[in-house]
């Protein structure tokens, strides 16, 4: 087996992904969705099942390659959905922004929630969805925002989780993945 590859499975699809060092000694497993259309449309089925029994209003995800899961789950769900932008727009108003810490980058990265969007999500109950949660900070971000904007976050939904499971047994998602050291 090539070290430099890892295999999963999800929702009865198998890829092979790409380990990709983010610090000296450490990789992680590189899953991109963008371009995937049967592996998005697979989990968004998945994931559709998995929050049935969930009451919420609207899905919402950050800026971007969770966009394709967000719309496949939306389809699904018959539920709306936002995207928390990372830069801004003169046209998003008064928008509301938190600032998060991007594992793959190392950097900071803005979130931000576009004035429009915050008059659908005040009041509402919603589920935060990502396509892999590895450190949470993007989650933070994400509730950072939508506690300002006055929304619920009911559930927060992936299709992987990745670090340290025990830490994530409240995400609803369809697998995990491990760190790699050597």
């Amino acid at each position: 087996m090539n070290k430099d590859i890892y295999t999963v499975e999800i929702a009865g699809l198998k890829r092979d992904l790409r380990l990709f060092q983010i610090a000296p000694g450490l990789k992680i497993a590189i899953l991109n969705i963008l371009g995937d259309t049967e592996l998005v449309q697979v989990s968004a089925r998945a994931l559709a099942e998995k929050l049935q029994s969930v009451e919420y209003d609207i899905l919402v995800t950050a800026e971007a390659k969770s966009i394709p899961l967000a719309y496949a789950l939306s389809v699904e769900t018959k539920k709306p959905y936002i995207v928390l932008r990372k830069s801004y727009k003169p046209y998003m108003g008064e928008a509301i922004q938190a600032e998060t810490l991007s594992i793959t980058t190392g950097q900071p990265q803005v979130l931000i929630l576009d004035e429009k969007d915050k008059a659908l999500v005040q009041g509402r109950k919603v589920i935060i969805l990502d396509d892999v949660i590895s450190t949470g900070s993007t989650l933070q971000g994400m509730r950072m925002i939508l506690d300002k904007a006055g929304a619920s976050v009911v559930a927060e939904a992936a299709i992987m989780t990745e670090g340290e499971k025990s830490q994530w047994l409240h995400i609803i998602a369809l697998g995990h993945l491990p760190l790699f050291t050597n």
